[in-house]
């Protein structure tokens, strides 16, 4: 059964799915075996790697010390088309559909298929859709796009329907790293109701009590970065 399959299979349960999203430029190689024995002891059940840029090169390193240490599914979460490393067992393939900057929604797509079409990585076609977090991110500064203000639920439901009618086979609802306010549950809510490809949620859940609320508002796959970047000891309260 591979990625997709198993995140379908774990959605029609009603498993809900855990993702740790590691920036290379963020994290210490010789960190990275004790690192994920915390995680092996948690709920986390995949492997995000990537972030808005990575300037030291330092994806396809980071990916390789990660696939050494774990046993979970990992997952490239590219900034842009030279973050993709055959080292991952799978990748986001994102379209920034909030925004309009045609860079993100096709042309680093474009400039993705030679190499995607040489490995083995498998293709998880995901429409991405920046929601203000009250702060400005990484994401809106590369791609030179607004996120959607969540007072705006409408457009927010009615770009993810656009994502799923395109063909997306996920939808992500993204805060942005950092962000002061998560996705609110009400929006959350409103999307899974309405949706029927699987929901994953990120941006600004940094405790517990916020991850829980992610996950009963309707989200598939909870996204967590910077809480550990910021503390490892939040595994704690994520044991399993």
């Amino acid at each position: 059964m591979n990625i997709y399959q198993n995140i379908l299979h774990s959605k029609q349960k009603g498993e809900k799915l855990l993702a740790i999203l590691i920036d290379p430029e963020k994290i210490n190689l010789d960190n990275i075996p004790s690192f994920f024995e915390k995680v092996h002891q948690s709920i986390t059940t995949h492997i995000f790697v990537g972030g808005s840029t990575d300037v030291n090169n330092e994806t396809e390193k980071v990916v390789s010390s990660i696939k050494k240490a774990t046993y979970l599914p990992v997952i490239l979460f590219p900034g842009d088309v030279s973050h993709i490393t055959n080292k991952a067992d799978g990748i986001l393939f994102l379209s920034l559909i909030s925004g309009r900057n045609p860079e993100y929604l096709i042309e680093q797509q474009i400039k993705a298929t030679p190499i995607l079409q040489k490995n083995d990585l498998e293709i998880l076609p995901t429409g991405y859709i920046l929601i203000d977090g009250k702060k400005e991110t990484a994401t809106q500064r590369v791609s030179n796009t607004k996120p959607i203000p969540q007072e705006n639920s409408d457009l927010i439901l009615n770009t993810a329907l656009a994502g799923q009618f395109s063909g997306k086979k996920l939808i992500y609802l993204e805060a942005g790293s950092g962000a002061t306010v998560p996705v609110e549950a009400s929006i959350i809510t409103l999307v899974k109701n309405n949706l029927s490809t699987p929901l994953i949620v990120g941006g600004g859940i940094r405790s517990k009590k916020q991850l829980d609320t992610a996950f009963h508002a309707g989200a598939d796959i909870v996204v967590i970065g910077t809480a550990f970047e910021e503390d490892e000891d939040f595994f704690d309260d994520l044991k399993k």
